[in-house]
């Protein structure tokens, strides 16, 4: 016996009889506790948590199958063995009836001390074993319910679902209860281009108790996951295949992280294509003016003043690509230090101008610059905003087509300043906004303008920007179409009387013209109403094309659009919604021009968004009133 041997609750209202088990129990090694009746065999049950229950049949209170049937139905108690005995119930129905009643045996008597013994020795051991099974159940239990994977068991080769942990809920989007009711319900979720995948390696488990594989879900949301499924065979003694073990893991981190390394490796392999590029293109004139260098002749002289030149030309270039680098490098282990100080906003926009002004003038564009007559102070480092706004500059020159248009319009918004950059040139696909800024991404362009620059501008002006406490913001109605960059910076303070009167407001001001854009299917009618706001001071822009609208928009900056309702292919009413939801668009002054009337077109007009409902044809103080509001 151990040094703590089990208890064993002796139950017999004959003294005689209970003292003589006692002492073979005692010899034996075992602690002995005594009760007389059933009463108290039951307290102390529930008291002492005995090991085991020698329980006489025959007892003066409660019949000793009653309190076998009590210890066995209270789940405080129920896992006590009960050894039931008796010297006159005997037969073969007295045991069948006391094994029904719960007892874990039944012995007649007279038993002997070596009977008795061995009888009460098997029990234990047979409790020791449901304990460390039990034990180990719930070792295994509290394993499977604290893991984030999931755990399944399933029978071979029904495919019946033995058990299942609960981290399936979390990963599959249903209830475990759902799962018990129909065990093949699972599949339902995996997505259909993998279901079918799925379901001949689950057909195939009798023959195949194995797979790994990786398939994605579809939650009850929409939503996407991607799952590791592994399957293991079960084996039993003789080495049958009886079950088989799954283990389902949620891999959706590991497949973005995958996507973004193969993004960054594309990325990175068009960076170094462009590098190649960008560095040959100076290297192939610097190469060629070396050669002119030494070769005399006629006009010598004037032929080596352009090499040197060239070469200074191309050196220069070469720089500029080489401090791009290291700025990027700079910013990305944050090194570079930004020199503080209050920056007039105007000043950096002629730097930025004079910077990009060569090659806006090279490539025909036309330039217009669009800012309040104010000053706008804002706090950082000069050079920085400089070069930042001359990027942006640079970048719509170039990927502008030669004699293209490009505005610059600053803007008080609040306590933030705006300053646009507006194109008609090559645009960028949707697809392609939301990873413009990333390092060394280049957009997508027609085949016949190939890509220039090493694609690190303006994630360089980004992260810059960031540092001021500001942010760059990128727009497009899409390829062919322009892109709008917009500059966002906090403002320091300003200086002027003018600045009471933001771009917001200046429609407001009755002394001064308006910027208007006109939107009719009917030319003749916009022109003549062009020539008119123009006599009356206004500067305007016409289209008949519904999808240019937004375009025209982001370049011109109007204060007011005077929409035509009954454009053909487009809705009137919701291009105004489109204008009222657009960021840098919603502060725009609408004017429906229509001919229709009633109540309910100029109701379901201001719904829309329209600030003013003007019925053709308009009269001139109709028309002027709507303008200003």
């Amino acid at each position: 016996m151990t040094a703590n041997p089990p208890i064993i609750l002796n139950v017999d209202d004959n003294d005689g009889a209970r003292y003589a088990k006692t002492r073979i129990l005692q010899s034996a090694g075992f602690r002995v506790l005594e009760a007389a009746n059933g009463t108290d065999a039951l307290a102390m049950v529930r008291e002492d948590d005995p090991a085991l229950v020698l329980l006489d049949v025959k007892l003066p209170d409660i019949n000793g199958i009653e309190v076998c049937r009590r210890i066995k139905a209270d789940p405080d108690t129920n896992g006590v063995l009960v050894l039931q005995t008796s010297a006159a119930l005997t037969g073969r129905a007295d045991k069948i009836r006391g094994l029904e009643g719960g007892a874990d045996n039944y012995l007649a008597a007279p038993i002997e001390a070596d009977e008795l013994i061995a009888n009460v020795n098997a029990l234990l051991r047979m409790r020791q074993t449901q304990d460390a099974l039990r034990e180990g159940e719930e070792r295994f239990r509290q394993l499977t319910d604290n893991i984030e994977d999931v755990f399944w068991m399933f029978s071979v080769p029904d495919g019946l679902l033995a058990y299942v942990s609960p981290a399936y809920a979390a990963i599959w989007g249903r209830s475990v209860e759902t799962l018990k009711r129909q065990h093949g319900s699972w599949l339902e979720v995996v997505h259909p281009d993998d279901r079918a995948r799925l379901a001949g390696r689950w057909a195939a488990l009798a023959t195949q108790p194995h797979y790994d594989e990786e398939f994605r879900l579809v939650m009850p949301d929409g939503a996407m996951r991607w799952v590791r499924d592994r399957v293991f065979a079960v084996r039993n003694a003789r080495g049958e295949v009886y079950r088989v073990a799954r283990v389902t893991s949620d891999i959706s981190a590991r497949k973005e992280m995958e996507a973004l390394l193969r993004a960054a490796d594309a990325n990175k392999n068009q960076f170094l294509a462009t590098l190649a590029h960008e560095l040959r293109n100076p290297l192939s004139p610097i190469r060629n003016a070396a050669t002119l260098l030494g070769v005399g002749g006629e006009n010598a002289a004037e032929r080596q003043g352009r090499a040197r030149e060239v070469i200074l030309r191309q050196v220069d270039h070469l720089a500029h690509l080489v401090d791009d680098l290291l700025d990027v490098a700079r910013i990305s282990e944050g090194k570079i230090v930004l020199r503080r100080e209050e920056v007039n906003l105007g000043a950096v926009i002629e730097q930025a101008l004079e910077t990009a002004g060569p090659l806006i003038a090279a490539r025909g564009h036309k330039l217009d610059l669009h800012q309040p007559e104010c000053q706008i102070w804002v706090a950082g480092d000069p050079v920085r905003l400089a070069q930042s706004m001359g990027n942006l500059l640079h970048n719509a020159a170039k990927f502008t087509p030669k004699g293209g248009e490009i505005a610059l319009t600053v803007s008080l918004d609040g306590d933030h300043v705006h300053i646009a950059v507006a194109d008609n040139g090559i645009g960028i696909a949707e697809d392609n906004l939301p990873r413009i800024f990333g390092m060394f991404a280049q957009a997508a362009v027609p085949p016949d303008r190939a890509p220039e620059g090493l694609g690190i501008g303006l994630s360089l002006v980004s992260r810059l920007l960031e540092m001021h406490g500001g942010q760059l913001r990128a727009d497009s109605p899409g390829i062919g179409l322009g892109s709008t960059f917009t500059v966002e910076l906090p403002v320091l303070r300003t200086t002027g009387a003018a600045c009471a009167v933001d771009a917001a407001s200046e429609a407001d001001n009755a002394g001064s013209g308006l910027r208007v854009l006109l939107v009719d299917d009917n030319v003749d009618a916009m022109e003549m109403m062009g020539f008119l706001l123009a006599e009356m001071g206004h500067e305007t822009w016409t289209t008949s094309d519904a999808s240019q609208i937004e375009a025209l928009a982001l370049r011109h900056r109007p204060q007011v659009i005077v929409l035509d309702i009954g454009l053909p292919g487009a809705d009137g009413y919701q291009l105004a919604r489109m204008l009222k939801a657009h960021d840098q668009l919603k502060h725009v002054r609408l004017v429906a021009h229509t001919g229709y009337g009633s109540p309910e077109d100029r109701r379901r007009a201001q719904e829309a968004g329209f600030d003013a409902h003007l019925v053709k044809p308009a009269e001139l103080d109709d028309l002027e009133k709507a303008l200003r509001g």
